[in-house]
């Protein structure tokens, strides 16, 4: 059974499971809860962590240095149960470690860990990927967060999400769960972006390049969230047509395109650390409103 860690200060409160170190909810003090609840009807997830790979590889085979191993969507980090590695009021730290066992799907060594920590309004998930082993690592990493929409207290307004840089970053669309070739024009005006459930009827809208490093996601005249990103360079939104949340995910690699490598190593975006060496990447969401 996975196990539940709760951190709380005097305006937030996060739980986090064992399984996949995911987070479970985030409520503020008020009684709100900002994150999707898991219900099973739409999607499950609630904020899977993205890892070795983000998105898919064809007939779910990734290679390395030629060799076929069995990859799901996302990677397995999702999926396996995480050791609470350390803990207090306000933070709490997972690890992931590899083993005989992973090495069958992802034959490297390494350490995962994902630190969550609240301050005042704001909560911040760190990931930091360790090479363990004498070889290079090649992997990506992402965040999957999943959000009520509409906000709490704000049925029936219009929803938005505006990038920071108020950037028009071009858009890609998937076809079983590939990049398909090419790029398509902006749905982003001056940086913004009125959330329609339209736009997923297509699956995902995939921003490699551009979005920049934060965004807030509000209702018209009601609450908002602000996000930021660290080497977080692809932003994803994705929701299921009609279901209530919207998923603001921020990617350091994508999917390859169809037809493309299927080495790990080859896939958009993806990184490849030395052994010794470790890398970080974080998401923070601030309630604003």
């Amino acid at each position: 059974m996975a196990e539940i860690t709760r951190i709380a200060n005097d305006a937030l409160a996060v739980e986090v499971s064992s399984l996949g170190a995911e987070t479970q909810s985030l409520k503020s003090s008020d009684g709100r809860s900002w994150l999707w609840h898991g219900d099973a009807a739409f999607w499950n997830g609630r904020s899977p962590i993205l890892f070795p790979i983000v998105g898919k590889a064809a007939d779910n085979t990734a290679l390395v240095d030629g060799k076929p191993f069995e990859m799901q969507q996302h990677g397995f980090a999702r999926r396996q149960e995480w050791e609470l590695a350390e803990t207090g009021e306000t933070f709490c730290l997972h690890e992931l470690v590899s083993t005989e066992a992973s090495k069958a799907a992802y034959p490297f060594d390494f350490r995962l860990t994902l630190r969550h920590a609240i301050e005042g309004r704001k909560l911040t998930v760190t990931a930091e990927v360790s090479n363990t082993g004498s070889s290079p690592l090649p992997f990506g990493l992402g965040f999957h967060p999943a959000f009520a929409w509409p906000l709490p207290g704000a049925e029936g307004r219009e929803h938005t999400v505006v990038l920071d840089n108020k950037a028009e970053p071009p858009l890609v669309r998937i076809d079983n769960g590939l990049r398909k070739p090419g790029s398509l024009a902006s749905p982003f005006k001056a940086g913004q972006l009125v959330l329609n459930h339209s736009y997923f009827e297509e699956d995902a809208m995939i921003f490699p390049e551009g979005a920049g490093a934060g965004l807030t996601y509000a209702a018209d005249g009601g609450p908002s969230l602000h996000f930021t990103f660290e080497n977080l360079p692809n932003l994803a939104l994705w929701t299921k047509p009609g279901a209530p949340f919207i998923c603001v995910e921020p990617w350091h690699g994508t999917a390859p395109e169809i037809g493309a490598s299927a080495e790990i190593a080859d896939r958009p975006y993806s990184l490849e650390l030395a052994p010794g060496k470790s890398v970080k990447f974080a998401f923070s969401v601030e309630v604003v409103g």
